[in-house]
């Protein structure tokens, strides 16, 4: 447990408020160097939302630090005064200074700023975190469950395709909101009855038990695409990721043994495909047919599927007791800490090739910052320090 609570508590966030807290322009920067150098100084949106989650999360449960709840509120305000569009959907990343960069189709920055919003709102009492919260979830439901709002990848007429993230993101979301606003109604449906509906259509449509996989995209109906790269690729982090979700749902409603079902076998499936058998660690990419693949990073390590399989695996350990996980979760554990934490400088390098070695000495970008490490840290220490 000291492992996760300390790189939380002395390492990653110490980190991150030091070197990412924009104390001019208020927000933070993701754009680090090894040593925390400032080398880009845009804004991603959805780190706004991410950052203010982690540290008003860790301000709430860890320890009521003032210099967590203010790095918080700074995102916050960031994020009120510089994330929205014109027509209240949010960027993805602006300047230094908040002025628009780009716009994605995606509505992924709302679902970060609606836990962000919510969990400051649970760190102050304000009601307009709240209701920020409450609309940025409204937002993200009307883009993502109305039919034609967001424009799809590849013409919708000759190959209509659909996505697991919208579904996985959906569910964690609606929990954390849940956990932290209570059961609230947004889109005509409760946060419980959108995890519900998310869950349900994973299992119906992306789960594959012919092909043993959790697929990352299929057809309109579920249809399994494999003429193609998309319709064949596997995301096994992801799919871990989603696993751990549903198992903590099941966990919340008492061991329901359905879910419980439905993530150890997620779990089990893209552990088989996804574990390096070679070298260790959790691949990027992987073929469902074991076709050549045309991503040219397929084979490497990032940051963040190690994460969500060091907390999958201890999570079905913690819940099954099966001697199975204690191991995958011993492997994932050992093979990360050796090879990505900076013993230097702090906090983990992001990107490793197939072997371990370091591909870049980045510390964070618009896609890497202070969520999917701090995370695993912090819900790890909290579920090893519950009492068996």
């Amino acid at each position: 447990m000291a492992t996760y609570r300390d790189g939380l508590t002395r390492d990653v966030l110490p980190f991150w408020l030091k070197n990412g807290w924009d104390r001019e322009h208020g927000g933070i920067i993701t754009g680090l160097g090894r040593d925390g150098a400032v080398i880009e100084t845009d804004k991603s949106i959805w780190f706004q939302g991410r950052a203010a989650w982690m540290y008003a999360t860790a301000y709430n449960t860890v320890e009521p630090r003032p210099e967590w709840l203010g790095f918080a509120g700074s995102c916050i305000d960031f994020l009120r005064h510089h994330a929205y569009g014109p027509g209240g959907k949010m960027y993805f990343t602006v300047t230094r200074e908040g002025r628009p960069l780009r716009m994605r189709r995606y509505v992924y920055s709302e679902t970060f700023a609606a836990i962000g919003f919510a969990a400051y709102a649970k760190a102050t009492g304000e009601a307009r975190a709240a209701d920020d919260a409450r609309r940025a979830w409204e937002t993200f439901l009307h883009y993502s469950y109305t039919p034609g709002l967001i424009a799809p990848k590849t013409d919708a007429l000759t190959r209509p395709m659909q996505g697991l993230a919208t579904r996985m993101i959906t569910i964690v979301t609606a929990q954390e909101l849940r956990a932290l606003l209570g059961d609230i109604r947004a889109g005509g449906a409760t946060c419980t009855e959108w995890i519900d509906r998310a869950i349900g259509e994973i299992e119906r449509d992306f789960l594959k038990p012919d092909l043993q996989a959790l697929l990352e995209v299929t057809g309109a109906g579920g249809e399994f695409l494999a003429d193609h790269f998309d319709g064949r690729q596997l995301n096994p982090g992801h799919a871990i990721e989603a696993a751990w979700f549903i198992l903590h749902e099941a966990r919340l409603r008492q061991g329901d043994a359905r879910l419980q079902r439905l993530g150890l076998t997620i779990l089990d499936w893209m552990w088989a495909r996804g574990w390096d058998r070679e070298h260790g660690g959790i691949l990027y990419h992987a073929d469902v047919l074991g076709r050549p693949q045309q991503e040219y990073w397929h084979d490497m390590k990032f940051w963040w599927p190690q994460n969500e399989a060091i907390i999958a695996t201890l999570l079905a350990w913690r819940m099954t007791g099966d001697a199975k996980y204690a191991e995958w979760h011993t492997l994932a554990h050992d093979w990360a800490q050796a090879h990505f934490p900076d013993r230097e400088h702090g906090e983990w390098y992001g990107y490793l090739h197939r072997d371990g070695s370091v591909s870049s000495q980045l510390k964070g970008g618009t896609w890497k910052g202070p969520f999917h490490l701090p995370r695993m840290q912090w819900y790890c220490a909290r579920l090893l320090a519950e009492p068996k």
